[in-house]
């Protein structure tokens, strides 16, 4: 009787406990630097809306950052035997296409600036802790000082793991100096935030200052004072031959070259390589907007933000420019088409619009009002909340609560969509996917442009070609 009596007990007990544990298990909070997906929550405020596509969008570099490096993986999805574009058209008409393979362990150069920016945006609004941020960037600092570079200048893509380069074309397998002034549009914003007299936050500034120091900008100009030259290749020198001239998304290349503390360019390359360009002025009208600045119809949207998830352009102007002016109208005029939809393509509205960069039903398009296929980048109006905050405002609440079924996921707004075609891409891709999070928060408090804009070598930078801002005392 008593050994029955034991067992009962026992189990009971053991029950019990698994109870407990279970109990226990339930109630217990994620880990504090994990930040849980969320679906489609209706009747969300503005505010509490921005909250959520910023901290989710976010996701995809705090997640699905590469478990090695750290670096921010070029897309979510492998493409075999698809073509990518290869920058050999100028004037983004019709690209001279490459073939080729990006997996898991392709890791974008100017994906993971942004989401360097990203990562301080989310220290900011408290989704992650300051410590973890600090051990993440360490990751990225310390692999990039090991990493392929040429001439301390970074490649396009780079293998995640390994660090080695990853082609982007047959001549395109070297120095990417573009997208290594996004890299840096990041590390020297990271710099500026984490700026604790902590040992691993002092660590941090020492590394991106070695990277900073190395990194020669005036190589790129081939030793002339005419121009730019896109990318370098220890096998194929100079022969990709792709000057970096205006207008596009390239003038934060030109800033940070020049503001390189000791290996800088001169005014003169700027002068002569991006403004005196038959792309750089416009001065024309569309839909009755004017447009000082670049390609008929303005080009794609990302023109208006990649640069400018550093730089402030309230109040940038030069001696023919106001910035601000320039990217708000580019903005409205990419709008204004949408809304009149001259081919007549399905779900083009005032509240969806945007055409910019990014996968489509036809692989990866330059979307712009003269290259309009029918395919919205939701990108493309929630990176331009600073230029239309009314306008983007109802392009998130359509997306999110009309579209989200379809176009919402684990790492925010997939990368494009089209109505006419039925087709809603499963992809998102890292340049894409930051300046979501980088130009809501700058509408929102200006964290980015503050932190960037008052860099002592950034305003030096801007003065030596020319630029005025509020932040530059005279």
């Amino acid at each position: 009787m008593k050994k029955v009596l034991l067992i009962f007990i026992s189990i009971a007990l053991l029950v019990s406990l698994q109870s407990e544990a279970q109990k226990s298990k339930a109630q217990a909070k994620p880990q504090p630097d994990f930040i849980e997906p969320v679906g489609i929550i209706p009747n969300l405020s503005d505010s509490a809306l921005l909250d959520v596509v910023q901290r989710q969008t976010f996701r995809y570099f705090w997640h699905y950052g590469h478990p090695v490096s750290g670096l921010a993986r070029e897309r979510s999805n492998t493409i075999r035997g698809e073509y990518f574009w290869d920058y050999a058209d100028e004037a983004y008409g019709s690209p001279n296409l490459s073939k080729g393979t990006y997996g898991p362990e392709a890791c974008a150069i100017g994906g993971t600036g942004f989401g360097i920016m990203a990562t301080v945006v989310a220290v900011e609004r408290k989704w992650i802790s300051r410590d973890a941020a600090v051990k993440r960037l360490i990751k990225m600092v310390d692999f990039l000082l090991h990493a392929d570079s040429y001439h301390g200048i970074f490649p396009h893509f780079m293998n995640g793991e390994t660090g080695k380069t990853i082609a982007f074309g047959r001549l395109d397998d070297g120095a990417d100096i573009v997208e290594t002034s996004y890299l840096f549009m990041g590390l020297l914003t990271a710099r500026e935030y984490f700026n604790n007299d902590t040992d691993q936050e002092k660590y941090f500034r020492n590394r991106v200052n070695q990277l900073w120091y190395t990194a020669n900008w005036n190589w790129h100009s081939k030793g002339e004072n005419n121009m730019l030259y896109w990318h370098w290749s220890p096998v194929n020198d100079w022969d990709m031959n792709f000057p970096v001239r205006g207008w596009n998304e390239c003038l934060i290349t030109y800033i940070m070259s020049a503001s390189s503390p000791n290996k800088g360019i001169a005014w003169d390359v700027y002068n002569n390589g991006w403004v005196n360009s038959a792309t750089y002025r416009n001065g024309k009208s569309y839909y009755g907007i004017n447009l000082p600045l670049g390609f008929e119809y303005g080009g794609p949207l990302f023109f208006a933000h990649y640069t400018f998830m550093g730089i402030d352009p309230r109040g940038l102007k030069d001696w023919s420019t106001d910035y601000f002016e320039q990217n708000k109208n580019h903005t409205l005029i990419n709008r204004e088409h949408c809304v009149r939809n001259p081919k007549g393509y399905k779900g083009y509205s005032e509240k969806c619009w945007g055409l910019t960069a990014g996968d489509s039903f036809k692989g990866y398009v330059a979307h712009s009002p003269t290259e309009d296929f029918g395919v919205i980048q939701p990108t493309a109006a929630l990176s331009s909340f600073p230029y239309t905050p009314e306008y983007s405002m109802q392009a998130l609440r359509h997306f999110y609560y009309d579209h989200g079924d379809k176009i919402w996921s684990e790492y925010g707004f997939v990368d494009g969509f089209s109505e006419t075609h039925d087709w809603y891409a499963k992809s998102h891709l890292a340049i894409d996917q930051g300046p979501i999070v980088v130009m809501i928060e700058n509408y929102r408090s200006g964290l980015i442009w503050n932190l960037f804009m008052k860099i002592p070598d950034v305003q030096n930078g801007l003065k030596k070609l020319g630029f005025k801002s509020p932040y530059i005392k005279e």
